[in-house]
C-alpha cells in the first residue's frame, strides 16, 4: 500500500521512508509449461523471492502442484528459497477463488489474480451500473478474502468489463476494501505513458499488482519472434520512465511482474528456460534505467 514519506521507528522517532524500488514476481507461464524443478532455479535469477503460478491454458504448473503434492512442492520452494506470492486464476474467475484462498495459505499467498465479466450494456450509465452490481456479488468473496488474508486483483482485459480507463477508476473508487483492488496491465490499455502513469497516481493503493506489458505487436497472432517479445519493456516501444516516476511518486509497494504472451499460449517465450531468464533480465535492467532516470 502507499505510505507517506515519513515512517516511525520501534522507538516512535520519525524515520525517512525507504526509497522506492521494484519487488519483482516471476510469472510461470512465461516458461509454458516447462516444469517446476526447472523453473524454480531461475526465480533467483531474476532477481526475485517469489513466483506467481498459472494454471492449464497458459502454463500448467497449478496442475503440476497438485500431480506431485503439496507436501512435495513446498519442499521445493524451500530448496530453492522461493515463495508463492500470487496464484494466477482466470480459469476460476472471480467467483471461483475461495477455495484457492485456502490453498494459498500454506505457501504465504498474497494475492489472487483474475478477469471480471464481460459487458453486456453500452455508455457511461450502464458500466456503472454493471460495476456496482459487479461489486455487489463480489461481497462474499471479498469477504472471504478479507479472513484469509489475501487480496483479490481484477485485471484490466480486453473483452471484460474492467477494461478502459473508466472502468479501472471506478471500479477502484467503488471497491469496499483493501481487499479488492487492480492489477494493471499496460498491454490492454492505449499505450500512452502518460495515461498509463495517471491511472498509477489515481489507484493509489487500490494498485495491487503491476505488469510490466506493453502491446508491441500484439500476441493474438504468429509474428516473428523478435516482434512477438516486443510486448516486454525495453524490447518495444512504449517509455517507461514516466511510468516508473508515477509508480515512485505513489510508493507503490506492490509486485511487478515483467510480462508477455507467447503464441500459441502455453509455450514458453523462448526455447530454453535460461534464455527466458536472460530475456527478463534485459527488461529488469531497462526498468532499474527507467528508475535511476527519475531518481
Amino acid at each position: 500500500m502507499a505510505r507517506g514519506l515519513w515512517g516511525r521507528s520501534g522507538s516512535g522517532r520519525l524515520r525517512a521512508a525507504p526509497d522506492f524500488r521494484f519487488r519483482y514476481i516471476l510469472a510461470s507461464s512465461l516458461y509454458g509449461t516447462l516444469k517446476l524443478k526447472e523453473i524454480l532455479p531461475e526465480v533467483s535469477r531474476t532477481g526475485c523471492r517469489f513466483i506467481d503460478i498459472w494454471p492449464r491454458g497458459h502454463a500448467d504448473q497449478r496442475e503440476q502442484i497438485e500431480d506431485m503434492g503439496h507436501e512435495a512442492f513446498g519442499q521445493l520452494l524451500r530448496e530453492h528459497g522461493v515463495q508463492v506470492g500470487i496464484l494466477t486464476h482466470y480459469d476460476l474467475g472471480p467467483f471461483g477463488l475461495q477455495e484457492e484462498m485456502k490453498v494459498g495459505r500454506q505457501w504465504g499467498t498474497r494475492i489472487l489474480i483474475c478477469g471480471s465479466v464481460k459487458r453486456t450494456g453500452e455508455g457511461p450509465e450502464s458500466l456503472k451500473t454493471e460495476i456496482d452490481a459487479f461489486i455487489e456479488k463480489m461481497k462474499p468473496h471479498v469477504a472471504a478474502a478479507e479472513e484469509a488474508g489475501v487480496t483479490i486483483g481484477i485485471e484490466n482485459h480486453g473483452s471484460a468489463l474492467i477494461r478502459s480507463p473508466e472502468s479501472i477508476r471506478y471500479l477502484a473508487e467503488r471497491s469496499p476494501s483493501p481487499r479488492l483492488g487492480i492489477a494493471l496491465a499496460p498491454y490492454h490499455l492505449p499505450q500512452d505513458p502518460e495515461l498509463v502513469a495517471g491511472l498509477i497516481r489515481d489507484l493509489g493503493p487500490k494498485l495491487v499488482h503491476f505488469y510490466a506489458w506493453e502491446h508491441g505487436k500484439g500476441a493474438m497472432k504468429k509474428l516473428p519472434k523478435e516482434e512477438e517479445m516486443e510486448q516486454l519493456p525495453g524490447f518495444g516501444s512504449l517509455d517507461f520512465v514516466p511510468i516508473v516516476r508515477a509508480l515512485k511518486e505513489t510508493r507503490y509497494e506492490g509486485w511487478t511482474s515483467i510480462f508477455m504472451h507467447p503464441v500459441p499460449r502455453g509455450i514458453p517465450i523462448l526455447p530454453t528456460a535460461r534464455e527466458v531468464t536472460e530475456a527478463v533480465n534485459r527488461s529488469r535492467r531497462y526498468l532499474e534505467d527507467c528508475l535511476q532516470a527519475v531518481s
